[in-house]
């Protein structure tokens, strides 16, 4: 209780700090809690003065100071960022020339943070990275690219839901399932394609991403999956009113019965998702 106490009076002197204070905090982190406490107490300054610290660390030929800065420009101020234009300009000069992955990582999980008005060449740029060896790498990537309405994206998200990193797929699987609407045969190949993945996330996320598109093939896969679902069912209920068909009411119904006994799976969820089908 004492130390919880003690991290409790931090957490709110930090907010009474100087921003100089909290950037020498940084340059002198000992743990990744404090220092990503420490950035986002930074972040909600936006001024000039923590920005041009920022980018002056960002700039800087030290790793330690470039990840600071590039990490605290990244959510500076919001709707909009605090000049957004300027810093998403630096990232792709740092892009240039950077060799370490943990920079390369930190810019490009950035770039997922301001990635609304990225043009042709910078999307080009980007998705350079789909082959690099570093799977921090590949995964920041696939963050930077998802929502993108880009072609040379999409394509780039599709390899990656096939990427041998589980996470990976996961998240470019949800990129081109959910965050996109888009209906093309190559999106729905790749949705199937990872129907039988053996992470389970990442099955989810092309089951939703089909039945979000009314895919009329997705429905006995529901079937199944309704058939054994757990606990963790949500997203298969989740599915099942994306799909929107009243064929699965007597089913759901059934399951009601069933886990009377079983309480294998929350029946509000349960009843919700009959309610949703019945357009109540």
């Amino acid at each position: 209780r004492h130390l919880r106490n003690t991290l409790e009076r931090i957490k709110m002197s930090r907010k009474k700090w100087t921003s100089e204070k909290i950037f020498t905090r940084l340059l002198n982190n000992k743990t990744q809690k404090t220092f990503w406490e420490n950035v986002r107490e930074l972040r909600k300054r936006p001024n000039k003065d923590v920005y041009n610290q920022a980018f002056k660390l960002a700039s800087s030929k030290s790793e330690k100071e470039k990840i600071i800065g590039i990490y605290v420009l990244a959510q500076l101020g919001f709707d909009p960022r605090f000049q957004q234009d300027k810093t998403v300009d630096l990232y792709f000069k740092l892009l240039e020339n950077e060799k370490s992955p943990k920079v390369i990582s930190a810019i490009l999980s950035s770039i997922s943070h301001n990635n609304e008005n990225l043009n042709e060449k910078q999307i080009s740029r980007l998705i350079e990275f789909k082959t690099h060896k570093f799977v921090n790498v590949r995964f920041e990537l696939t963050l930077a690219i998802s929502c993108l309405e880009n072609e040379n994206a999409i394509k780039t998200l599709i390899e990656l839901s096939n990427d041998k990193d589980s996470d990976i797929r996961n998240w470019a699987t949800f990129g081109i399932g959910t965050q996109l609407d888009n209906e093309t045969e190559e999106i729905g190949i790749a949705l199937w394609n990872r129907i039988p993945d053996k992470d389970e996330s990442t099955r989810l996320e092309a089951i939703s991403g089909l039945a979000k598109r009314k895919d009329k093939k997705i429905k006995e896969v529901l079937k199944t999956e309704l058939k054994k679902i757990g606990e963790n069912g949500s997203m298969i209920l989740e599915s099942i009113e994306l799909l929107n068909d009243r064929e699965f009411i007597p089913l759901l119904e059934k399951k009601i019965i069933e886990n009377k006994k079983s309480k294998k799976v929350n029946e509000d969820w349960l009843l919700e998702t009959i309610n949703k089908l019945n357009g109540k």
